[in-house]
C-alpha cells in the first residue's frame, strides 16, 4: 500500500509528458490558455454591461402594498395614497443621454471582443515560439548525442592506441576531457528542453509538472508575403491594434454625446393602480371614493441650464478623445516600422540558414570522404569521427539558423496577423 502511495504521489509530482503536433498545441491554447479565458470572462462583462445600459428603456413594473390605518384626512405613505394593493410601472421612452450611453456601452463590449482576439493572437505566438525552442533543443540533443557517440568511439581508439605505446598519455586526457565536455554539454541542454517543454504545457494549461513535447522536428510551412511593401500593407490592413483604438475612439464619441446632451429634454412613461380600503376616511373626506383606482402618464423633465459637471466631463472626454487618435498616429507608425523591420530579418535568417546548409553539406561529404579513405587504408578510425563529430557540430549550427529564421518568419506572420490563419 505505501509503494502504491509513493508512486501516486511521484506521478503528481513529476507529471506527465504530452507529445504534441503544432496545430494541436495552438488549437488546445486557444481553448484552455488562463490568459485567454479571462480575457473571454472580460469580453463577457463587457457583453452584459449593454443589458444594464438599456435597463431604463425597459419597463419596470413593481407591485406591493401599502396598506395603513388614517386617522383624519387620509395622507400619502411616500407619495402614494394608502392602498391595499399598488402597482407601478415605469420606462424611459425619450432620453438622449441614456440612448449615447447605450451606444458607448455596446461600442466598449465591441472594443473588449477586439481585445480578446489580440490576446488570441498573442496566444498563438507564444505557443508557436515555445513550441520552436521545444523542438530547437529536441534537434541539438539528437546532435550532442551524435557527438557523444563519435566522442566515445574515439576514445576507445585513442585509450588503445595509448596501450599500445603508439599515442603520449596526455592525448588520452585530451580525449576524455572532449568526452567529459560534451555529456555536460547534453545535460545543459537536456535542462534548456525541459524548461521550454515546462513553457509550453503552461501557455497551453497543463497542470504544473506537465511537459508539452513537439511530436515533428520538420521546418513550420509557413508562407510569408511577397515584398516588404506588401508586407506593410497586410500589417496596416490586418491590424487589430487600429481597429480597437478606432472602436476605442467611437466609444469616446458616444461618451462626448452622452454627456453633451444632458441639456436636452427627457421624457419618461408612467402607469401606476391601487386598490383602496375603506377604513381610510375617504368617505369622510371626498364625496366619491372609488376602491379601484389607475393613472396613465409621461413624466417630462427640462433642465433650465446645462450641468458644470456635463460640459467638464465632455471636456475631460475629448482630451482622452485627442489622445486616442494621437495614439492611432503612433500605432500606424510603429507597425510599419516593425513590419519592414522583420521582413528583412527574415530575408537575412532565410539567407543565414542557406550558409548553414551549405556548410552542413561539406562537413558531410567530408565525412564520406573519410569513410572511403579508412576502407582503403588512407584515413584513421580517429580521423573519421573527428570528422562525424564535426558534423554534427553543423548540424546543430544548422538547427540553430533555421530556429532563428522560422522564429523572424513567425514574428512577421504575426505582425501582418497572417499567424493564426497560417498554423490553424
Amino acid at each position: 500500500m505505501r509503494f502504491v502511495l509513493g508512486l501516486l504521489i511521484a506521478a503528481s509530482l513529476f507529471g506527465e509528458t504530452k507529445t504534441i503536433s503544432l496545430k494541436e498545441a495552438v488549437e488546445l491554447a486557444l481553448r484552455e490558455n488562463p490568459d485567454l479565458v479571462l480575457a473571454r470572462i472580460d469580453e463577457q462583462k463587457a457583453n452584459l454591461a449593454i443589458r444594464i445600459a438599456k435597463d431604463p428603456f425597459r419597463p419596470k413594473i413593481i407591485a406591493g402594498s401599502g396598506l395603513a390605518y388614517s386617522n383624519g384626512f387620509p395622507m400619502s405613505i411616500e407619495g402614494a395614497a394608502p392602498s391595499i394593493v399598488q402597482a407601478k410601472a415605469v420606462s424611459s421612452i425619450f432620453n438622449r443621454s441614456y440612448s449615447f450611453h447605450v451606444a458607448q456601452t455596446i461600442q466598449e463590449a465591441r472594443t473588449a471582443a477586439i481585445d480578446t482576439q489580440i490576446k488570441r493572437d498573442d496566444i498563438v505566438l507564444r505557443t508557436a515560439s515555445l513550441y520552436l525552442d521545444a523542438a530547437r533543443w529536441v534537434r541539438t540533443e539528437e546532435a550532442v548525442r551524435g557527438q557523444i557517440d563519435s566522442l566515445r568511439h574515439a576514445d576507445e581508439t585513442v585509450q588503445a592506441r595509448v596501450k599500445e605505446g603508439r599515442e603520449l598519455e596526455i592525448e588520452a586526457k585530451r580525449s576524455a576531457l572532449a568526452l567529459a565536455r560534451s555529456l555536460f554539454r547534453l545535460d545543459q541542454i537536456s535542462q534548456e528542453r525541459d524548461s521550454a517543454e515546462g513553457a509550453l504545457a503552461g501557455v497551453l494549461g497543463l497542470s504544473a509538472g506537465d511537459r508539452a513535447r513537439s511530436v515533428s522536428s520538420e521546418p513550420f510551412p509557413v508562407d510569408t508575403p511577397p515584398s516588404e511593401k506588401a508586407s506593410v500593407q497586410q500589417a496596416l490592413d490586418n491590424s487589430k491594434e487600429l481597429r480597437r483604438l478606432e472602436s476605442a475612439m467611437l466609444a469616446k464619441r458616444h461618451e462626448i454625446r452622452q454627456y453633451k446632451s444632458n441639456h436636452l429634454p427627457s421624457v419618461d412613461l408612467v402607469a401606476q393602480y391601487g386598490l383602496f380600503a375603506r377604513f381610510n376616511n375617504y368617505e369622510d373626506f371626498f364625496r366619491k371614493f372609488q376602491r379601484n383606482n389607475g393613472q396613465l402618464g409621461i413624466v417630462l423633465q427640462i433642465p433650465l441650464f446645462p450641468s458644470a459637471a456635463s460640459l467638464a466631463e465632455a471636456a475631460q472626454a475629448e482630451g482622452e478623445l485627442s489622445a486616442l487618435r494621437t495614439q492611432s498616429a503612433q500605432a500606424r507608425n510603429r507597425i510599419t516600422l516593425n513590419v519592414g523591420n522583420a521582413y528583412r530579418r527574415v530575408k537575412l535568417s532565410d539567407k543565414s540558414r542557406e550558409i548553414a546548409r551549405l556548410d552542413l553539406e561539406i562537413a558531410r561529404d567530408q565525412v564520406n570522404i573519410f569513410l572511403a579513405q579508412v576502407e582503403e587504408g588512407r584515413a584513421t578510425l580517429r580521423q573519421l569521427e573527428e570528422a562525424r563529430f564535426q558534423e554534427q557540430e553543423k548540424w546543430i549550427l544548422y538547427f540553430d539558423a533555421q530556429y532563428t529564421a522560422e522564429k523572424a518568419r513567425l514574428e512577421l506572420l504575426h505582425l501582418t496577423g497572417a499567424l493564426q490563419a497560417a498554423l490553424q
